[in-house]
């Protein structure tokens, strides 16, 4: 039995050293981490738990052809997705401009996107007063810059998100990214109707 567990255990930590050593890696949130989320994605009163989001490490080719490490705090149910989805991005070397965490911007949604940051978690409310995908880590954006929110009716009507958006490289159903995420069951927002949230996918 005593044999058994030692291989076991050696099993766990080649694995988990392998997770590490080829850049992209789960993880609860280091206490490094967390702390630069207090009072930006992570503000008080916050009602999603720490235990319930997961801190990865990704690989990803920029514009530039350049690869750069990034890091992202998302849901524990998606994390395993996003990973898989990461991955495959990066071997077929698809251009993601920035992935940092949103802190890095205040915690401001619109200054992550104003620079094509790919984000995932921020704990903020929706217009009804609910919590929106990003609060509970269940929705990415990504390159918000080059793949615009645009606002088809309603109130908003006309309003595009980020407000200097380029409209480069924007999202299609035969866009890699896209059937990525479709074949790990989220949801996009470029297919609703009231708006036309390219960057968007949920779960």
């Amino acid at each position: 039995m005593k044999r058994i567990f030692q291989i076991f255990l050696f099993l766990l930590i080649t694995l988990s050293t392998h997770a590490q050593s080829d850049g992209f890696s789960i993880s609860t949130i280091p206490d490094a981490v967390f702390a630069r989320m207090q009072g930006k994605s992570y503000p008080k009163g916050c009602k999603v738990n720490r235990s319930d989001l997961r801190y990865l490490t990704l690989l990803y080719v920029d514009e530039k052809g350049i690869e750069q490490k990034g890091e992202m705090v998302c849901g524990k149910l998606i994390a395993d997705d996003l990973i898989s989805i990461f991955r495959e991005l990066h071997r077929q070397r698809y251009p993601i401009h920035s992935i940092q965490l949103v802190d890095e911007y205040d915690g401001s949604d619109e200054m992550s996107m104003e620079a094509n940051n790919t984000s995932c978690f921020n704990y903020r409310l929706t217009s009804s007063g609910g919590l929106s995908k990003h609060a509970r880590g269940m929705a990415i954006d990504i390159n918000p810059l080059w793949n615009p929110c645009i606002h088809i009716s309603g109130k908003a009507a006309g309003t595009i998100e980020p407000r200097n958006a380029k409209r480069e490289h924007v999202i299609n159903k035969n866009d890699l990214c896209y059937r990525l995420f479709i074949k790990h069951g989220f949801r996009w927002g470029g297919a609703w109707k009231s708006l036309k949230d390219y960057q968007h996918f949920e779960k």
